[in-house]
């Protein structure tokens, strides 16, 4: 992990699929489990994906909150 990629999980939107456009943050946590499970993309979509499926599965979505823009 990078220490930029906490703040490109507020930022950056899911480029595909059922949640297109939705901010990686805020995936539901069974669609990050679904990818868990079936495997990550390749390159930094699916570096994001499994950091934000790492952060919801522990319970730690908190750590996003002041991130986020205002």
């Amino acid at each position: 992990m990078q220490p930029e990629d906490l703040q490109l999980l507020v930022t950056r939107e899911m480029p595909f699929g059922k949640y297109q456009g939705r901010l990686i943050a805020d995936l539901p946590g069974n669609y990050l489990n679904w990818f868990a499970r079936e495997g990550f993309p390749a390159g930094e979509i699916g570096r994001l994906l499994a950091l934000m499926q790492e952060i919801d599965h522990n319970g730690l979505n908190d750590l996003l909150t002041p991130l986020r823009r205002r």
